[in-house]
């Protein structure tokens, strides 16, 4: 294995507004959307920002500029709120304390949503999906660092620490068997969406496009059609490989291309809880559902449990679909 160049915290997605404010820039820029929503008697606007490490954009629209960014504004206090719960980026979160100290008093409501969630789905998965894959991170990490991966002992040791079950959430406290540590990172922008399109609606707002680091989409774009969500290739983001029409709801993607430890992406930041190595099969998986949470969480299991038994899982839940990008065959 070569050294590689080094491991960078990319959007976590491959997803593209095909017809939304993520692609502005290549359909006209912002004011031509502006316009597209004034020619329905509605306002436009936009929010960006940082989050969650990466960067995020909140747009709404509506008749009332004032309620509008009342919505953008308690959107983003809404992420900042799940950042101090769940964010593994602050080290003073919940979620990083709970980690530190091996358990947690009277846990944040965020972080207990999450938490319950990520357990759910473990059982539901028998553990192909497991929140308590975050120890291997540091042992990809360092190994990686030196243009090696880590030593068949050195995960046997790891794997030790994971599964779902060395996780105790009591009603006022959440405890962990010593060595375990948590990520919700495979949830947070999910997560984040549900609740920045919550705090949407409570201001009235009907048409918004959420770009979370996972998307959710609501009523319609500025000219008055329905959303388009574009899947862009994963080892060509300049292109499509399909298009999601109409969009509503929320969609998330899990994939190889965002933190990886080789040059060939055969390893990266999605962990197989048995194995302590990457999934080998699948490039990408699309969910789109009802809730950001669940699109988000079904993703990564999808891109442990591979093709088919990925399908089987996301068949078993009401509303949702799944796409699959294989990875690309060697030269």
């Amino acid at each position: 294995m070569s050294p590689i160049e080094h491991p960078r915290p990319a959007r976590r997605r491959v997803l593209v507004a095909a017809a939304g404010l993520a692609g502005a820039a290549g359909l006209g820029g912002l004011a031509a959307f502006r316009a597209a929503a004034a020619s329905r008697g509605l306002m436009l606007r936009t929010r960006a920002g940082l989050a969650f490490g990466t960067t995020v954009a909140l747009t709404a629209a509506g008749a009332d500029a004032a309620r509008i960014e009342a919505a953008l504004t308690d959107g983003f206090a809404a992420m900042r709120a799940i950042e101090a719960a769940a964010s593994l980026f602050r080290p003073d979160s919940a979620l990083s304390r709970l980690n530190r100290d091996g358990s947690l008093d009277r846990p944040d409501p965020h972080l207990v949503v999450l938490l319950r969630f990520a357990l759910t789905r473990a059982a539901e998965t028998a553990g192909a999906f497991d929140p308590t894959v975050q120890p291997l991170w540091p042992v990809w990490a360092d190994a990686a660092a030196r243009g090696a991966r880590p030593e068949p002992v050195a995960l046997r040791d790891v794997l030790g620490r994971i599964g779902w079950r060395r996780v105790r959430l009591e009603p006022d406290r959440v405890v962990l068997e010593p060595g375990t540590a948590l990520t919700l990172n495979a949830l947070i922008q999910g997560y984040a969406a549900d609740c920045v399109m919550a705090a949407f609606r409570a201001h009235g707002i009907d048409d918004a496009f959420v770009d979370t680091g996972e998307f959710g989409a609501a009523g319609a774009h500025p000219d008055g059609t329905p959303w388009r969500l574009g899947l862009a290739d994963p080892r060509d983001p300049a292109a499509l490989t399909a298009v999601i029409a109409p969009f509503t709801g929320f969609a998330a993607t899990s994939g190889d291309y965002n933190m990886h430890f080789s040059n060939d992406r055969a390893d990266h930041h999605i962990f197989d809880p048995a194995t302590g190595y990457s999934p080998g099969v699948l490039s990408a998986v699309t969910v789109t559902a009802p809730t950001g949470l669940l699109a988000d969480g079904l993703s990564t299991a999808c891109m442990v449990l591979g093709r088919d038994r990925g399908a089987q899982l996301v068949a078993g839940h009401a509303g949702c679909a799944v796409r699959f990008t294989d990875k690309p065959r060697p030269a």
